[in-house]
């Protein structure tokens, strides 16, 4: 239904101070060294302004000195890195994973590459490390480490290099991403990515969907992210990435159950979903074409709305016995799922 005033009052009060940015939570830059992108940092800051994407996170392979090059600025270039591991289960079953380590700037890295021997890192500006083979345990160590040093873990591209159909064979940890939009809206990756995560909720694992355009090419607006941040900094980026508050896809999702927000879990007893929808990308904001809002909870669709994409609207529905609820944005025109937002789940 309709939100009321006051739940419009609420949802704009717990987001109070916050505004939209867009970005690309995963790319690569030609920066030297073991990097494999195409384009410079010069690149990428002019080609971002044509886009109006306000942040990009350029994750080099094996190394740390893109984030200490001259054009690298904070709040638009986020750090990290996108290694490669091996890895040996219990069975001695060795299996292959990528994996984003996101970082607001190369300290922590650094820190985190020095605790584990296995990366053999050099250190330094020019640091260079090797992908590492790990054991499952100490796999999900490694995890624990990224989150406990204020980073943020995602599986990219996950379809692309798991071999087991079984995905619980691999490591998905619970607040950590999963990259379902991949390359862009409409890949057939994207496609097998988004089945992969349904099957995960559905298993009743707790994963954030991100989104990640991995071009190497050049900078892209064909899988975005957005985030509501207080403002043009990693350090706020962050702060609510961590926390499952964001969208996979270029929409505008705030969600809200009583004061726990989009990524987050309570009790969903006697509450009420509150949803707002807007701040459409220009990448897909088409105003000739119609778009639909679903809330979908573990069992289905609970509701479907049409909106325009100038708008912001509002949606509130009264709280069932449901493990969680989420929103997709669709442009009905193409028949095209547009955005994602994380489930708010439910602690009963």
């Amino acid at each position: 239904m309709i939100a009321n005033q006051h739940d419009i009052e609420t949802i704009e009060k717990l987001y109070e101070g916050r505004r939209p940015f867009y970005g690309e939570l995963h790319d690569h830059a030609a920066t030297g060294g073991t990097s494999d992108g195409k384009r410079s940092l010069e690149h990428w800051l002019g080609a971002m302004e044509a886009l109006k994407i306000d942040f990009a996170a350029i994750l080099d392979h094996k190394q740390v000195r893109h984030m200490y090059l001259p054009e690298w600025e904070d709040g638009t270039f986020i750090g990290g890195s996108e290694p490669g591991t091996s890895i040996s289960d219990s069975n001695a079953e060795r299996k292959s994973m990528h994996y984003n380590m996101i970082f607001e700037g190369p300290a922590p890295l650094e820190e985190l590459l020095a605790e584990f021997p296995e990366f053999e890192f050099e250190g330094g500006a020019e640091g260079h490390f090797e992908y590492p083979k790990f054991t499952r345990e100490r796999f999900t160590k490694l995890i624990n480490t990224v989150l406990d040093k204020g980073g943020f873990f995602v599986h990219p591209h996950p379809k692309q290099v798991m071999k087991s159909e079984n995905p619980l064979d691999y490591w998905f940890v619970d607040k950590t991403g999963i990259e379902v939009f991949y390359i862009s809206l409409e890949s057939e990756q994207t496609k097998l990515n988004y089945a992969l995560w349904l099957d995960l909720l559905a298993c009743g694992k707790r994963l954030y969907a991100t989104a990640g355009g991995d071009e190497h090419r050049c900078a892209s607006d064909k899988a975005l992210t957005t985030v509501y941040a207080e403002e043009k900094k990693n350090s706020s980026y962050l702060s609510h990435i961590r926390e499952g508050d964001l969208v996979c896809g270029p929409v505008g999702i705030r969600m809200c159950m009583g004061d726990t927000l989009m990524g987050g879990s309570c009790n969903f007893d006697g509450k009420r979903l509150t949803v707002c929808v807007g701040d459409f990308h220009k990448s897909v904001r088409l105003t000739a074409h119609k778009y639909r809002v679903d809330i979908i909870s573990d069992t289905g669709v609970v509701e479907s709305h049409e909106m325009n994409c100038l708008d912001k609207a509002y949606f509130s529905i009264d709280a069932e016995d449901k493990k969680f609820y989420r929103v997709e944005v669709f442009d009905i025109t193409r028949d095209l799922r547009i955005a994602i937002s994380n489930p708010i789940w439910n602690d009963k």
